[in-house]
């Protein structure tokens, strides 16, 4: 690709509480619905925070999400949730994008990018249980290859045979938007000339409730009223409310052949800059801003939203 050929995003995928599948996702955000709802994975009758993010299941919504609709029933059980919500989410966007490498160039010039600022805490948690009430010899050999927050983008590059690059951000809320940005620059350096890329999280329980609990991080004041919880910008705010899902995009080179054939966005540069020493004047984002349009293919002109 040249210099200024944007790279378009040709595929979305969504699981997230409001239901599994884009269009759900976005029919529901217009009726005003609310995926946050008491907490009913584990007891949390000792936590401050009884609420969270929950994506529902298909016997409470027809909606809902259940693995058997995108995974062998034979590996489920080798993976946590997280990793299930990326597939489903990648599934779907490559599905909208119409891409299947026909060639092993085409499968070579495919990568996979997914960030998840956890992996699969849940069932690092299941793990202690047991070694604690059935000791190590009970654990399952896939113990490790099913929490790694690397295996997200493993499992979709194994299913369907993408050779190409492969990533997985782990950078906290961060990790998905890098993860973009990281697949915007695999092909804009001519890395690859498609990549899925996006986000997995599936880390409702005891440890990340409770640890986010004791930084009096997350809500609590709207325990009796869920759905009024998540609400960032208001002035009775009260902290965050902890949630799962995944959404994935397939980006692909404007000019590369074959081209997965949906067409929904294209963009033509990223911003990326530590915030760990936030300013209250801004002055992380103005550095973001000002280090893009220092960057090779710094778009110079107007900005359309």
């Amino acid at each position: 690709m040249t210099q200024n050929d944007p790279v378009v995003v040709t595929g979305m995928g969504a699981v997230s509480p409001l239901g599994v599948g884009v269009e759900t996702n976005w029919q529901r955000l217009l009726e005003g619905r609310s995926g946050v709802v008491r907490n009913d994975r584990f007891d949390v009758s000792a936590y401050a925070c009884t609420i969270a993010g929950l994506v529902p299941p298909r016997d409470r919504d027809p909606h809902g999400f259940d693995p058997r609709d995108h995974i062998d029933a034979k590996d489920i059980k080798k993976m946590d949730r997280f990793i299930q919500y990326g597939l489903a989410a990648a599934d779907e966007a490559l599905n909208q994008a119409r891409w299947t490498p026909q060639s092993e160039a085409e499968r070579a010039r495919t990568a996979t990018v997914i960030g998840s600022g956890v992996g699969g805490s849940p069932l690092m948690v299941e793990a202690v249980e047991t070694i604690l009430t059935r000791g190590p010899r009970r654990l399952s050999p896939f113990t490790v290859p099913a929490f790694l927050a690397n295996l997200a983008a493993g499992w979709v590059s194994i299913r369907y045979g993408f050779t190409g690059p492969i990533g997985a951000p782990v950078t906290a809320c961060a990790a998905a938007g890098q993860a973009i940005g990281d697949g915007l620059r695999l092909i804009m350096t001519g890395e690859a000339d498609v990549v899925v890329c996006g986000g997995a999280e599936g880390s409702i329980d005891p440890i990340s409730v409770g640890g986010f609990s004791a930084a009096r991080a997350l809500c609590t004041s709207y325990n009796e009223t869920p759905e009024k919880a998540s609400r960032p910008f208001d002035r009775d705010r009260a902290g965050f409310v902890l949630a799962e899902g995944s959404a994935m995009l397939v980006l692909a080179a404007s000019q590369s052949r074959p081209r997965p054939r949906g067409l929904t966005a294209c963009s033509s540069g990223r911003l990326r800059y530590h915030g760990g020493r936030l300013s209250p004047h801004g002055r992380s984002p103005r550095w973001a801003q000002r280090c893009r349009f220092h960057a090779p293919r710094a778009f110079h002109g107007r900005f359309d939203a």
